[in-house]
């Protein structure tokens, strides 16, 4: 048995357990979680840009006309309270994964509640140094506090079916309005959470840490993010996405809800960085990532096919070049196919994960800027999809990336298909025209018969 048949059968085994996985109720929650932050997390980035923006003449109109203290407010009520939104959406996602038919706002409610409780809360001083009262430390509220946020949205959505599974809610007789039905039916897991949560606050205020949020920032975020900025690990991830979209498995799907929290958070921190006119500390992010393999640098591939002495690649290449101009490669994927072809394997797998290793360096180095952490709006085109990362240095390395180092990265691999094809096509064209001289030869000889 060669290689293709050893992996072949390989990933047609363990197929039903990536898909499985993909399809697994806590990764799809995490994976709606995290695109549900998009919207504030867009506004909070658009923020962040007019307010970090390169060019001192914008900045300088920007505070000129008064925007530059509302812009910060935006800045904090959005980028800065990011753990707020996840631990509502958190379990809001859980409840509607496992229970269908309820829509886990209350729940969404009853997790931020519990969010809050083990927060631990600052001292306002006055002017004149007395106690002014209390207030919410904006610490663990951001970036810092979204692996805490997932935790309690999840344990929070889950004690909650738990209750509606086992009917622990109080019944309202039918003739009460369903709003108020629903609340009572969420009294008892509010109860049990809130309870629960106090406890693990006192607990936790025992400990060195002091929180639950610094001993989960310290023991598992911190580790987590140290990895997840290495180039190591997002080449690995890329790898592994791209691996499984060969076999055909939707690695997207299974691998960035796993990954992508970390790299929020990793852009937050950039962001944050950017609002206070200090150095980017990451290089790795999500929005690094997105930029970097736009489009799964397939883009080079179609421009090979715009000018290939094959027939179907030159009409492949014209339907997929408009839709791959706009990061949207998968008439090109699904159309060559990509999928299950070893002759396109190694560019396929490997390419992303060579161009992240040069994006790396190059910013290592400081010729490429550090991305500020503003998220990637899909479907915007070539090159203005990176202009996001705050920098014209950025969108070069994309046009680079996809105009020239791309079509040199697939070449190789497309000359030995297109030969392949050309042979194809030139063997076709030899049966076709042996059928029409075989036609012709029958309707000769059934005009003779007929003469005769």
């Amino acid at each position: 048995m060669n290689f293709k048949d050893k992996m072949s059968n390989f990933f047609t085994k363990i197929t039903p357990v990536v898909n499985k996985l993909g399809q697994n109720t806590y990764l799809r929650t995490i994976s709606n979680t995290m695109m549900g932050t998009l919207g504030p997390l867009m506004v909070g980035s658009v923020a962040v840009l007019l307010l970090a923006f390169p060019v001192d003449a914008v900045k300088t109109f920007i505070a000129s006309i008064g925007l530059t203290p509302i812009l910060s407010a935006v800045n904090s009520v959005t980028i800065g309270c990011m753990a707020l939104y996840v631990a509502f959406l958190m379990a809001k996602n859980l409840v509607f994964e496992m229970l269908h038919g309820e829509d886990g706002a209350l729940v969404g409610a009853i997790s931020l509640m519990c969010f809050l409780i083990i927060t631990p809360l600052g001292n306002l001083i006055t002017d004149a140094g007395e106690k002014g009262g209390s207030a919410i430390p904006t610490q663990w509220l951001g970036a810092s506090g979204v692996f805490s946020a997932m935790i309690v949205g999840l344990i929070v959505g889950r004690i909650y079916v738990l209750f509606k599974q086992k009917n622990w809610t109080i019944k309202m007789p039918d003739s009460v309005p369903p709003m108020v039905a629903k609340t009572f039916d969420s009294l008892l897991p509010s109860f049990a959470v809130g309870i629960l949560f106090v406890i693990l606050r006192l607990i936790f205020n025992a400990t060195p840490y002091g929180s639950m949020h610094q001993f989960i920032y310290s023991i598992i975020q911190t580790p987590l993010q140290n990895i997840g900025a290495t180039l190591p690990a997002t080449v690995l991830t890329s790898f592994l996405m791209q691996l499984l979209w060969f076999f055909g498995i939707h690695g997207t799907n299974v691998i960035a809800p796993i990954v992508q929290p970390i790299r929020l958070a990793l852009d937050a921190e950039n962001m944050a960085a950017a609002t206070a006119g200090t150095a980017l500390p990451n290089i790795v992010g999500n929005a690094f990532f997105s930029i970097v393999c736009w489009g799964g640098t397939a883009l080079g591939l179609v421009l090979l096919m715009l000018r290939s002495k094959s027939k179907q690649y030159r009409e492949l290449g014209k339907v997929a070049l408009v839709p791959a101009l706009f990061g949207i490669t998968e008439p090109v994927i699904f159309g060559t196919p990509l999928v299950f072809n070893f002759t396109f394997f190694f560019p396929f797998v490997l390419n992303n994960s060579i161009n992240l290793c040069l994006a790396y360096f190059l910013t290592k180095i400081g010729l490429v800027a550090r991305c500020v952490g503003v998220q990637c709006i899909f479907g915007l085109p070539l090159g203005f999809h990176a202009m996001v990362g705050g920098s014209l240095s950025i969108v070069i390395l994309q046009l680079f990336i996809q105009l020239i180092l791309s079509p040199l990265e697939w070449y190789p691999w497309f000359k030995m298909a297109e030969k392949k094809a050309l042979a194809e096509e030139a063997e076709t064209e030899r049966a076709e025209a042996e059928e029409k001289q075989k036609a012709a030869a029958v309707t000769a000889e059934t005009a003779a018969i007929s003469e005769n």
